[in-house]
């Protein structure tokens, strides 16, 4: 592609951006991204009756993020975490934490960030509004900004990835059966990665770049075809 075609494509999507009714600087730096939910899980630990941490998961987490890496003060976040997925390794203890969470009548757990503290180019603390068990209460992540890039795989989307911990009260969200066998601080952690949206100018740009010349390899024909953001089906049974 030449320079020309390059910066006629960037000159279309601000545009674009501008008719939409977006100011300048949003339109030429704010990116808008979906989290994967393939790639993104919620782990938690939480004490057995003191013998032991009780380890389980969480996957296929969905939401938003609005993220300018120049200024993670700005940074955005919407997720919703699917209680009933939740896996213990064992199905009687599946059943028994869903029951406890109340995950038929609230299937989903829902958090928004309300700010972001910058420490910083790659740590921040997100606080934002935990809804679990329909209780809202405020709670903080300490999140590492791992990396932006584009994915080295088809069909090449910006990526970004994060890792966060955090540490809860169940009694706080209501939940407090079982106390002689559940602790009641939840530690968690999450590895979340989120993709660029389609539509926004940053993507419409990646769309007309050539991939990068490591990925210039004849394709393997053995390997799946990666998931993509809001396929909530089942991950293969081996990396």
């Amino acid at each position: 592609m030449t320079a020309a075609v390059h910066r006629a494509a960037f000159h279309r999507a601000i545009l674009l951006c501008l008719l939409a009714g977006a100011p300048f600087a949003a339109c030429a730096e704010r990116a808008h991204y979906a989290l994967d939910p393939v790639h993104t899980r919620v782990l938690f630990s939480v004490s057995h009756a003191g013998f032991s941490q009780a380890l389980g998961t969480v996957s296929g987490s969905t939401g938003t993020l609005d993220f300018d890496p120049d200024d993670l003060r700005s940074a955005h976040v919407e997720a919703s975490v699917p209680l009933p997925r939740l896996e213990l390794g064992d199905e009687k203890w599946n059943r028994a934490a869903k029951k406890l969470l109340e995950a038929d009548a609230h299937p989903r757990a829902l958090f928004v960030s309300t700010r972001v503290e910058p420490i910083d180019a790659t740590h921040a603390t997100v606080i934002g509004t935990l809804t679990l068990n329909g209780i809202s209460q405020e709670v903080r992540l300490d999140v590492t900004f791992n990396q932006l890039r584009r994915h080295p795989l088809p069909p090449f989307r910006r990526t970004a990835g994060f890792s966060a911990t955090a540490t809860l009260s169940r009694k706080a969200f209501g939940i407090t059966d079982w106390p002689s066998v559940i602790g009641d601080a939840v530690q968690l952690r999450i590895e979340a990665e989120a993709v660029r949206a389609r539509g926004s100018v940053a993507e419409d740009l990646d769309e007309n770049l050539p991939p990068p010349e490591a990925l210039q390899l004849p394709p393997d024909e053995n390997l799946p075809p990666p998931p993509q953001p809001g396929d909530a089906s089942e991950p293969p049974a081996s990396p």
